[in-house]
């Protein structure tokens, strides 16, 4: 984040749009098994936005996670659908509110900070506010995940833009025409990684805050599997690369087929040149099949890139149907 992002700057009152919705701010915690941790989240995302309505989506839980949820003041709803990404689909669908807090159940991540975001959010008017985590040792951030967070994120800030350093975060405010507008596609622990492509790929205003990532509760085990759900991330990014950047993909493709039907037409060609004859046949109908696949993955990007972009507009203009932040600050503060 830029030092100017820092700057506020003067407002101008908007409006307050006649569809005004309900419920101010929303906390939605998707928890799986977070008996020991979730009743010390809902006491100190309570006492930190004291305004907001708490929400725990329980996952298919074996212990009293539900129970224990209640008992420290959060509503509880149920997803029987195992994995994060369905979890949050189902808050994102069953919770109407302004602004949305998302955040882990396992008490890794400072709820101080939730006042500091949300004023951010409605101050500079973001869709997105993202808290990166700094650890405060290698118990909570393990160096497996540091390393995998680096790499995931700098493929999704070459390709996408370059405007977070912490896309697998668990810790965001979002605005409602964010909410409503997101088609959530996602399972599991990939979720976030598509949160963050969807800001990235409408240009929507987000911002990204330094946060303590504090070490689990002894006896409180994380969900996170490094090599599967690394895994999982990694199809997704390839998918949302092909699927929102096609000619960044079939691009890629007719360019890595080109060279290698040159690589092996090369000595064919100047064999034919010196002596008149083909003696490497086979060699030279692979070469050819390789140059029109590779013409073949070019017209393809080509044409998906024009589909992608008709898709990408319709997607812009569902997102500006809905009231944005601005809208929202002139009600908070009339």
């Amino acid at each position: 984040m830029n030092k100017t992002d820092l700057i506020e700057k003067p407002e101008m009152a908007m409006p307050i749009p006649e569809h005004r919705v309900t419920g101010a701010l929303a906390v939605m915690i998707p928890c799986l098994n977070e008996e020991m941790t979730i009743g010390t989240v809902v006491r100190d995302f309570r006492a930190a936005l004291p305004e907001a309505r708490i929400v725990v989506c329980d996952n298919a839980s074996t212990d009293k996670t539900a129970e224990v949820a209640k008992t420290a003041g959060a509503e509880v709803i149920y997803e029987d659908m195992p994995g994060k990404g369905n979890a949050i689909r189902r808050l994102f669908s069953d919770i109407e509110a302004d602004i949305y807090l998302m955040v882990d159940g396992d008490a890794t991540y400072e709820a101080s900070l939730a006042p500091v975001l949300v004023d951010h959010l409605l101050k500079r008017r973001l869709d997105m506010v993202c808290a990166k985590r700094v650890a405060t040792g290698q118990a909570a951030y393990r160096k497996g995940h540091v390393l995998g967070n680096r790499m995931f994120s700098g493929i999704v800030a070459r390709v996408f833009g370059r405007r977070f350093e912490d896309i697998l975060t668990g810790y965001r405010i979002f605005s409602r025409r964010f909410v409503k507008s997101f088609p959530i596609l996602s399972e599991g622990f990939e979720i976030e990684t598509e949160l963050t492509i969807h800001a990235l790929e409408l240009n929507m205003p987000v911002a990204e805050i330094a946060s303590t990532y504090i070490e689990r509760p002894e006896g409180s085990a994380s969900k996170l599997n490094t090599f599967s759900d690394g895994l999982k991330i990694t199809k997704l990014i390839v998918k949302l690369i092909k699927d929102e950047r096609p000619m960044t993909f079939f691009g890629g493709l007719f360019l890595l087929l080109a060279m290698i039907s040159i690589i092996l037409a090369t000595p064919v060609v100047f064999t034919f040149l010196e002596t008149g004859l083909v003696p490497r046949f086979p060699t030279a109908i692979l070469a050819s099949a390789c140059m029109l696949l590779s013409f073949l993955f070019l017209a393809c990007g080509f044409i998906l890139d024009s589909v992608t972009r008709g898709r990408r507009e319709r997607k812009r203009l569902s997102y500006l149907s809905i009231a944005g932040p601005a809208s929202i600050r002139a009600q908070r503060t009339k």
